[in-house]
């Protein structure tokens, strides 16, 4: 197991590297930025297009290796496989945009694709997982700060491609090869596991509030500048100056351990969690509810008696071991989650939501083209940033409501499918104007859905495999976009062109009954999600008892 910082300020030391991490990990959101150049440079039908959208969303979303890695290995392992796949997945694709290397096989190009997109996965895992299990008291929002700075590389990227490579498809990818690797081997040796409180500390929820307020300008920023950027014609020096404040914002998390270390705080009865062997004694604190539920409080007393004195019985021989199965909310195995109900459950919700997102996502280019609408750069920085802030906002607004009244998190992906439904049929009516209403309104649904699947899974499964459990259910992403995207969409658009003669599809038939299939898809997601929060509702009643997280004893690390 990877060596424990112990201290206060290095998990935010850690935090601060992740946010950049997690920028580089978002490159996979990118593929819009330069698919036109592949098919243009390459000329590749939408079809043959659209199955390399399917590669990198394979790519992205195949992370169950990282998942198991990070049970292993220390973190910088598991970023170091991931500097590896970014530098040569993505050095093939420049190769063969650059027209270096011509008539590379479409199979090669494939290939490339799904490895520099595996580069997601595995950095993404790394940052995620180490930094759920080193503030295992804020999941919600640790993952939605973190997930949703993911989501916003597509607007960093997007930003740094008009200002200082006016749109070059080449520069971006270049960017990718070199840039990738270069931030995550200077960083690496901070994103580490760290001894994390196993009580509130109320100086971490203004640390995260400034983040999260930090990172809302950051993203507001970005839309501004890049709607600057495609309306007025602005100088080198003005889109030098909005990048090197887009850095200055991108660093801003490192204010916190500075803080911390200019200024300490008091010395007070909150203390870490040495180690597995001293947690016996240090948890009963955390499984104490309060009065507020006494029914419940009492019930899960009676349980953690009956539990402690199993074991004091075990040790003194006078009963066989039997291994207890996990409870909700304690560490489970692979082979004992995927028996349950819920976790099937919680998969297939979010398969029908951000499959069908992913959908609309890899086609972006040219759904808008298709429409007379060219400028897609626009778009991205819209998606991008209102996928941001309902990652950002869906763990802080889920966190308060859980707490508040111990709403299952999944309540909101009940809500999102169903603006999803009314998404798709916007989009369908292809009206004058409607394009941005529903680009936004998909960024806001995927991004929240995407930051309630993290944290439920932590919850219901707990953080021992977290990795393995995360990356499990992002394998909805690269299926929704086989059959929904690459099976249909691109089908159903090539289909379209053939009637028009040609090999580009003009009008709003071209991805009209895509999106009718999409609002159905989605409406039955809507039917599985209310299924799921009913089933789970006595679970986090049980879980946020007296208004905080009980953090079981399996799941402290």
């Amino acid at each position: 197991m990877p060596a424990v910082k112990a201290g206060t300020r290095p998990p935010w030391v850690g935090f601060a590297a992740a946010v950049w991490v997690g920028i580089a990990a978002g490159n996979s959101y990118c593929f819009p930025l330069y698919s036109h150049a592949l098919k243009s440079v390459l000329g590749f039908t939408q079809q043959q297009l659209t199955v390399l959208g399917v590669a990198n969303d394979l790519g992205e979303n195949t992370g169950i290796l990282p998942g198991i890695a990070c049970n292993y290995f220390p973190p910088w392992v598991v970023l170091l496989v991931g500097v590896f796949s970014s530098f040569f997945g993505y050095g093939v694709i420049w190769l063969a945009i650059t027209q270096t290397v011509q008539n590379l096989p479409y199979w090669v190009l494939w290939i490339a694709l799904v490895l520099a997109a595996n580069s997601s996965a595995w950095l993404g895992t790394a940052v995620i997982v180490t930094n759920l299990r080193n503030f295992p008291l804020s999941r919600g929002t640790v993952a939605g700060l973190l997930k949703g700075y993911i989501a916003l590389s597509a607007a960093v990227f997007t930003e740094i491609s008009i200002m200082l490579f006016n749109g070059s498809a080449s520069a971006v990818v270049l960017l990718f090869t070199l840039g990738i690797p270069v931030i995550c081997l200077a960083l690496m040796y901070y994103v580490r596991p760290c001894t994390p409180a196993f009580e509130p500390d109320p100086s971490e929820n203004s640390h995260f509030m400034f983040t999260q307020g930090t990172s809302l300008l950051l993203a507001i920023f970005l839309l501004t500048t890049t709607i600057l950027k495609n309306t007025l014609n602005l100088n080198n020096t003005i889109s030098y100056t909005f990048i090197a404040i887009m850095v200055v914002f991108l660093l801003s998390p490192l204010a916190i351990p500075i803080k911390m270390t200019l200024f300490p705080a008091r010395k007070t009865g909150i203390q870490p969690v040495e180690s597995s062997e001293g947690l016996d004694s240090k948890t009963a604190p955390l499984l104490t509810p309060s009065s507020s539920n006494t029914t419940l409080a009492s019930s899960n007393e009676d349980d953690d008696v009956s539990y402690v004195n199993m074991l004091l019985a075990l040790g003194e021989g006078a009963v066989k071991s039997k291994k207890r199965r996990p409870r909700r909310g304690e560490d489970f195995s692979f082979r004992e989650a995927v028996v349950k109900a819920d976790f099937w459950l919680l998969w297939a919700t979010y398969f029908f939501g951000i499959g069908s997102g992913v959908t609309v996502l890899n086609n972006l280019a040219q759904i808008a083209a298709s429409v007379g609408f060219e400028d897609t750069s626009t778009l991205m920085s819209l998606f991008s940033f209102c996928n941001f802030l309902c990652r950002l906002g869906g763990g802080a607004v889920s966190e308060y409501f859980v707490r508040l009244n111990a709403t299952p998190r999944t309540f909101w992906t009940m809500v999102t499918q169903v603006i999803m439904v009314l998404t798709y049929l916007l989009y369908a009516s292809a009206l004058d104007g409607t394009l941005y209403a529903a680009t936004a309104l998909l960024g806001t649904c995927y991004g929240l859905q995407i930051a309630i699947m993290i944290s439920t899974t932590s919850e219901l499964f707990g953080l021992k495999n977290f990795g393995i459990f995360f990356n499990f259910m992002q394998l909805g992403n690269p299926l929704g976009a086989v059959f929904l995207s690459g099976m249909l969409a691109g089908y159903i658009y090539d289909t379209e062109a053939a009637k028009q003669g040609g090999t580009t599809c003009v009008g709003p038939a071209c991805f009209r009954l895509t999106f009718l299939v999409l609002a159905c898809v989605c409406g039955l997601g809507t039917i599985l999600s209310l299924i799921l929060t009913l089933r789970i509702r006595p679970v986090y009643q049980m879980l946020y008892a007296g208004g905080s997280f009980r953090l079981p004893q399996s799941s402290v690390h």
